[in-house]
C-alpha cells in the first residue's frame, strides 16, 4: 500500500482522482513508522484492525472509523481482513475558518465508535461507504462530490465535539451564543497567530473577564488559550520548515515566537520532535 516511502516519509501518490487515494485493503501486510501530509481514515469492513501512534494503540472493530491527523507517524501491523483506507490532501479546505477550526481542535488521531459518538457514527460510516462508491465510479465531478461529502464528515465532528465538549453549564440560548463566541475567536487565532496575542486581547474580543473566558475557553477547546495560540503557530512553522532555505530562526521568528529556545521547546512538546528532527524527517 506504501508506494513511496523516505525515511518514515511516506508520498502519497494520488492517481486516478486528484488530492484522494483510496484502498479497499485486504493486504496480509505490516506497515512500519510512517507519517504524510494528507488525513488518512481508516475504516475496517471485515474483522478487527489495529493502528499505533504516538498516543497510544487504537484496535478498531469493524464499522468504527480513526482519523488519523496530518504528520502523525503511525504503523499498522499485519492482519487479516478487509478495510478502507483514504487519504485526502485539506488542503483546499484550510482558508474555510470555520473548517480550518475544527481541523485544528482535532486530536493526533480521533476514534469514532457506535458507543464513544452514538449521535453521529452511523452517518459518518455510511459517508465513508459513499466516497468509496463515489471514488470507483465513472461519474463526472467525482472530486467536488468527495469534497462535500469531507465536509459534512468535518461538521458532524465539530458540532458533535463543541456540543459534548464545551458544556458551558448554561440555557440554550447563551449554549449556542458562547459556542460563536469561541468559534470567532479560534478562527481569530488562527488567522494571527504569528501576531502579538494575549489572553487579554482574546478575552476582549470574546467581551468577557479576563478570568470567566480562560474557564470557559479550556471547557470549549480542552486546552488553554496560550496551548492553543502555540497550537496554531507551530502548525504555521511546519509549513515554513519545509522549505529548506527558511532557517530554523527564521521559522520561529515568523511563526510569532520571541526566541528560538522557547520556539524548540513548544515544539517538541507539541510534535514530540526537534524543528530539526521534523525537517529531516520531511526530507526523508
Amino acid at each position: 500500500m506504501i508506494e513511496v516511502l523516505n525515511g518514515i516519509k511516506e508520498t502519497v501518490v494520488y492517481k486516478e482522482i486528484a488530492k484522494f487515494m483510496l484502498f479497499d485493503n485486504t493486504d496480509y501486510e505490516a506497515y512500519p513508522d510512517h507519517w504524510h501530509t494528507p488525513i488518512e481514515i481508516i475504516m475496517p469492513l471485515e474483522n478487527p484492525y489495529k493502528v499505533s501512534c504516538r498516543d497510544g494503540d487504537y484496535l478498531m472493530q469493524e464499522g468504527d472509523l480513526l482519523f488519523i491527523n496530518s504528520g502523525v507517524i503511525h504503523s499498522m501491523p499485519a492482519m487479516r481482513g478487509e478495510r478502507l483506507i483514504f487519504q485526502a490532501d485539506f488542503s483546499l479546505l484550510h482558508n474555510m475558518a470555520d473548517i480550518e477550526s475544527i481541523l485544528t481542535n482535532l486530536p493526533p488521531a480521533l476514534l469514532i465508535t457506535p458507543e464513544s459518538d452514538p449521535a453521529i457514527h452511523e452517518r459518518l460510516k455510511n459517508l465513508m461507504c459513499e466516497i468509496c462508491t463515489e471514488y470507483f465510479s465513472d461519474s463526472i465531478l467525482i472530486s467536488a462530490s468527495i469534497y462535500a461529502k469531507l465536509i459534512e464528515m468535518l461538521v458532524l465532528i465539530g458540532r458533535d465535539r463543541t456540543a459534548n465538549g464545551s458544556a458551558f453549564d448554561t440555557t440554550r440560548t447563551k449554549q449556542k451564543e458562547y459556542t460563536e463566541k469561541f468559534m470567532a475567536v479560534c478562527n481569530y487565532i488562527h488567522e494571527h497567530c504569528t501576531e502579538d496575542l494575549s489572553l487579554d486581547d482574546a478575552a476582549a474580543m470574546a467581551g468577557f473577564s479576563k478570568y470567566h473566558f480562560t474557564r470557559l475557553f479550556k471547557r470549549f477547546t480542552g486546552v488553554s488559550f496560550y496551548k492553543y495560540l502555540n497550537k496554531n503557530r507551530i502548525e504555521h512553522a511546519e509549513m515554513l520548515l519545509v522549505d529548506p532555505q527558511i532557517s530554523i530562526t527564521e521559522a520561529a521568528l515568523q511563526s510569532g515566537f520571541s526566541s528560538l529556545s522557547a520556539f524548540i521547546r513548544m515544539f517538541k512538546l507539541i510534535k514530540d520532535c526537534t524543528p530539526t528532527e521534523f525537517r529531516n524527517m520531511y526530507e526523508g
